[in-house]
Formats: C-alpha cells, sequence, structure tokens
C-alpha cells in the first residue's frame, strides 16, 4: 500500500504502542473522534491513546485504503483484548503538512 508517510509513522507508532512517537503524528490543534469522544490537541491524543493501549494492546491491520475530497480512509481491522474483537472501523484522516489534523474512527 502507497499510503501517505505521515499514516505510515502513525500504523508503525501503534504497532510500537508508543504513544509519544503515535501523538507526534498529530498538529498541536489535532482532534479524534473515537466512540462518541472528542481528544483535541496533542497531549489529549497521547493520552487517549496510551490508556487505550494500556488496556486493550491493540493492533491494527489496514485492509484498504481510499482518498477523497482531502480524507484519507484506512479500512483497518482491529484486535485486542476489548468486547467485540476483532472488528473492522473506518479511519478518517484529514492531513496538512505532513501531520494529521483530524481523524475519526467510524464503523
Amino acid at each position: 500500500m502507497n499510503l501517505p508517510n505521515i499514516l505510515q509513522e502513525f500504523l508503525k507508532a501503534q504497532e510500537l504502542f508508543d504513544s509519544i512517537s503515535f501523538s507526534n503524528c498529530f498538529s498541536e490543534q489535532a482532534s479524534v473522534f473515537d466512540e462518541g469522544k472528542i481528544y483535541t490537541g496533542k497531549e489529549e491524543i497521547r493520552q487517549w491513546n496510551e490508556k487505550s493501549n494500556n488496556e486493550y494492546k491493540t493492533l491494527f491491520e489496514v485492509k484498504d485504503f481510499s482518498v477523497k475530497d482531502n480524507t484519507t480512509v484506512l479500512r483497518i481491522n482491529i484486535s485486542g483484548s476489548f468486547d467485540g474483537s476483532p472488528a473492522m472501523l473506518n479511519f478518517h484522516f484529514r492531513t496538512k503538512n505532513d501531520l494529521i489534523m483530524a481523524l475519526a474512527i467510524t464503523e
């Protein structure tokens, strides 16, 4: 898959459960929407990812991706120690200047 560099870095950081590298993929003002909640800014995103990693050890397997209207959508099979694992989710990324500006995770 020929993904943008920042998304490759994002996936690698998750593979390593590295919340600092994960959050460094985002701009200072970035937002993440997941399970009805919005996390804003790199520090809040880091804390969200760290908590998720500690609780669920979430693994990502990218199945497909598409680009439309400045949004890259990754279809990801997510597994870990959570109810309903594995789950197929869509990660909608908006990027700018090789940083993630926004991420929305949907079914």
